[in-house]
C-alpha cells in the first residue's frame, strides 16, 4: 500500500501552542495520593513528591497542568487545602464517593509544579459555590500582598504570589452526575458573573467556559450557543471533553475514532463562529480541549471499590498497544486544528486513565500511550501544514470511509526540518510513505524514524515488563521509506 503526503510550504494550518501538550492532575483515584505523592515511598524527596514519577512528567515537557478536577472540584471547598497540613479537615469527596484528607493542597501543588517545570491551571467549583469562593481564591492566590487573603497565604508560607494565569468556570456543567448541575442558561449566567469579578482584579487572566462534557450529550450543541451568548465578554476559551472506547473490540472503528474527535472540534467552532457573527464581534473564540483519552478498560473494575477511602484504585485502565495507536491519532487531531484548539489536556497524569502508573512502595512505569504523547510533545510544536494525503481507504459502518493512514506535517522552521507523524491503520499491510512537499528542496534528507510497533494490538507494558512496548530506532538507509500495518511513525526530514 502506498501514501502520498502531499504539502506546500505556503499552505499552513496554524502554529501549535505548546499547551497542546498539557495534562490533569484531579483529586481521584491514586492520581495524587500514591501517584505524585507518597510520603514514605523510598524515592519521596522531602515534600512526599515521588522523585521517580518527577522524572517521568518532566520527560514529557509539560507545559500545563489542570487542577484539583474534574467532577471532584464542583463540590470542593478551596479553604481546606491551605494552611498547615496537620489542621486541614477531612472531606466527603461526593463525586468519586472517597475521603478527601486535603494533605496535597494548592500550596503542594504549585510546589510539585515548580519540581516538573510546568504551570498550573486552576479549575474553580460552580457546582456548590459561587462568586465569593471564586474571587476569594483568585485573590489568595494571585495578590502579592497587602490583603486578608494575600497575606493569609503569606502566613501559609507562600510570600510570593502564585500567578496562576488560567482559570476554569467550572467543570462539566451539562452533566446530571456534576454536583451542583445547571442548565445552559443557570451556568451561563454564574459563569459571566464570576468571569466579570475576576477580570475586574486582573483583565489579563485567561478564562475557559464550560462546553460540552461530549458531543453525544442531548444538549450538544445548543449548550454551546447558549452558554457563549452568556460568557462572550469574559471567556478567553471554550473547552470540549471526549473519551474514546473500544467496547465492541472493534479494531478497525476504534482506530478510526479520531474522526469523531475531529467533527466535534469542528462543530463546536462552527457554534463559536456563529455567535461571533450574531453578536458582530471581532473577538475569536479559542478552545481548550482539557479533557481527552481512551477510558473503558478499568469501568467494571471501578464497581468494586469500597467508597469513602483515600487513594481509592478507581480508572486505572492498562493501556494496550491499540489505545496507544489512537491516541496517536488524536493527537494528530489535535494538531489538525491547532489554529483554533490552543489548549488540550490528556487526562489525567499518573494512575487515573494515566500514561505513568506507579506501585504503592515499588516502582512505576510508561504505559503505551505515554509514547506518542511524548514526541508530540517534543516535535510537534512548530507550524502545522495543511496536508493532503493520496492514499486507499476502507469502509467502516461507524465513520464511512476511513483514510488507511492519519497523518500531520509539523514545519520547525529553525531547525529547518519537517516531522512527519503517520499512523498506518491497516490491520494487514505495509505502508510506503512519500512525501511531495513544494516550497523545500526536491530532496528531503530522512534524518530518524522511530516507530511504535507491535503484532499484538493487545499487548501492554507492566509493573515486570515496563519496556514490552517501546519506540525504536528504524534503519533509514533503506527507501522507500515504510510504517508497518498497526504502527505509530514519526519520520523527521532535514531541509537545510
Amino acid at each position: 500500500m502506498k501514501c502520498t503526503v502531499h504539502a506546500s510550504k505556503n499552505f499552513v494550518i496554524g502554529t501549535a501552542d505548546k499547551r497542546l501538550f498539557s495534562s490533569f492532575v484531579e483529586q481521584l483515584g491514586r492520581c495524587v495520593y500514591g501517584g505524585l505523592y507518597e510520603k514514605d515511598h523510598p524515592l519521596s524527596d522531602e515534600d512526599g513528591l515521588r522523585s521517580d514519577v518527577i522524572k517521568l512528567v518532566k520527560d514529557l515537557d509539560i507545559p500545563m497542568v489542570r487542577f484539583p478536577g474534574g467532577n471532584y472540584v464542583s463540590n470542593h471547598r478551596w479553604e481546606d487545602s491551605v494552611g498547615p497540613i496537620d489542621e486541614r479537615p477531612v472531606r466527603l469527596d461526593l463525586a468519586w464517593k472517597a475521603l478527601d484528607p486535603n494533605t496535597f493542597g494548592i500550596k503542594e501543588f504549585i510546589d510539585w509544579c515548580k519540581k516538573v517545570g510546568t504551570e498550573p491551571m486552576m479549575a474553580l467549583n460552580l457546582g456548590t459555590r459561587g462568586i465569593d469562593a471564586a474571587k476569594d481564591l483568585v485573590e489568595y492566590c494571585n495578590h502579592p500582598g497587602g490583603t486578608a487573603l494575600s497575606d493569609l497565604r503569606k502566613s501559609h508560607g507562600s510570600e510570593a504570589p502564585y500567578n496562576i494565569k488560567m482559570w476554569c468556570l467550572g467543570n462539566e456543567m451539562d452533566g446530571p452526575w456534576q454536583v451542583g448541575h445547571k442548565t445552559a442558561d443557570e451556568y451561563g449566567r454564574l459563569a459571566a458573573e464570576v468571569g466579570k469579578a475576576i477580570k475586574l482584579f486582573d483583565p489579563s487572566l485567561e478564562l475557559v467556559a464550560c462546553g460540552s462534557s461530549n458531543s453525544d450529550m442531548p444538549t450538544f450543541p445548543s449548550w454551546e450557543e447558549t452558554v457563549l451568548e452568556h460568557t462572550w465578554e469574559v471567556a478567553d476559551y471554550l473547552s470540549l471533553h471526549m473519551y474514546f472506547r473500544n467496547d465492541e473490540n472493534d479494531a478497525e472503528t476504534f482506530l478510526a475514532s479520531s474522526k469523531k474527535m475531529d467533527q466535534f472540534i469542528e462543530t463546536v467552532v462552527h457554534v463559536c463562529d456563529y455567535v461571533q457573527a450574531k453578536k458582530r464581534s471581532k473577538k475569536t473564540m479559542y478552545l481548550s480541549f482539557d479533557e481527552w483519552n481512551v477510558w473503558f478498560h478499568s469501568n467494571e473494575q471501578d464497581k468494586t471499590e469500597p467508597k469513602w477511602n483515600v487513594g481509592k484504585h478507581l480508572l486505572e485502565d492498562v493501556y494496550t498497544f491499540e489505545d496507544a495507536l489512537v491516541v496517536g491519532c488524536l493527537l494528530n487531531s489535535l494538531l489538525r486544528h491547532c489554529d483554533r484548539v490552543k489548549v488540550a489536556c490528556l487526562a489525567q497524569l499518573v494512575n487515573v486513565i494515566a500514561p505513568i502508573m506507579t506501585e504503592e512502595g515499588g516502582p512505576s512505569w510508561a504505559q503505551t500511550i505515554y509514547w506518542p504523547f511524548y514526541y508530540a510533545s517534543k516535535y510537534g510544536r512548530g507550524e502545522v501544514l495543511d496536508i493532503r494525503l493520496d492514499v486507499p481507504t476502507y469502509k467502516n459502518h461507524h465513520y464511512g470511509e476511513v483514510p488507511y493512514a492519519d497523518a500531520v506535517l509539523v514545519y520547525h522552521a529553525e531547525e529547518q526540518e519537517l516531522d512527519l507523524f503517520v499512523v498506518n491503520r491497516s490491520l494487514d499491510e505495509t505502508m510506503e510513505i512519500s512525501l511531495d512537499a513544494i516550497g523545500f528542496p526536491t530532496q528531503l534528507k530522512l534524518i530518524e524514524h522511530i516507530l511504535l510497533h507491535h503484532t499484538d494490538l493487545k499487548a501492554s507494558n507492566d509493573r515486570d515488563n515496563p519496556e514490552h512496548i517501546k519506540p525504536v530506532v528504524m534503519d533509514i538507509t533503506r527507501e522507500p521509506y515504510k510504517a508497518p500495518r498497526q504502527s505509530w511513525n514519526l519520520f523527521r526530514f532535514s531541509i537545510s
